[in-house]
């Protein structure tokens, strides 16, 4: 299982995650339709089966990508837009991922074996498998080589990434604000 060792920087980030969670309903009809302008149509499929708060946190990501490089390419802000997709697969709900959290912070490689399993133990295994169970996604739904790379990446070291360093430096600080 690849994921960043959890540092105080991360710890904020997960703070900020779970507070917003907490808030119901999805970004504004106009954040929607602007996130969605840059989505293919599979996509956009993909987009509405995210949780509000998903779509939320996804449309601030993807505005401070845009905001840094100034008017990135398409690809680049589905990578934004998708880069958590896959969380939708596993089903679980606010307590559930914070469940989901702590097991993969003691237990990742355990955990991440339960994906094919039923019931919570496999709900927490595709939770904790995110970015394998988006990228899969979004290769189905016929997405850039770079938005399903980032999807797959997005958790990994710097030196593990394939997408372009200075792409994924921003898209990466733009997800950890």
């Amino acid at each position: 299982m690849e994921q960043r060792s959890v540092l105080p920087g991360r710890l904020r980030h997960l703070t900020r995650r779970f507070v917003g969670s907490l808030r119901p309903g999805g970004p504004s009809s106009t954040e929607e339709a602007w996130a969605t302008g840059y989505l293919l149509a599979g996509e956009a499929d993909l987009w509405r089966s995210m949780s509000g708060a998903d779509r939320r946190h996804a449309v601030a990501v993807a505005r401070r990508v845009d905001r840094a490089l100034e008017s990135p390419e398409r690809p680049v802000l589905a990578a934004a837009l998708l880069h958590d997709v896959g969380k939708a697969s596993s089903g679980l709900g606010t307590p559930g991922r914070v469940v989901a959290t702590v097991v993969g912070t003691v237990a990742a490689d355990r955990a991440a074996r339960w994906a094919t399993s039923d019931g919570l133990r496999g709900r927490i295994g595709r939770y904790l498998r995110h970015p394998q169970e988006g990228a899969a996604l979004l290769e189905m739904a016929g997405s850039d080589p770079l938005t399903v790379a980032w999807a797959t990446e997005h958790h990994r070291d710097p030196g593990r990434w394939t997408v372009d360093n200075r792409l994924a430096e921003v898209l990466r600080a733009a997800d950890d604000d």
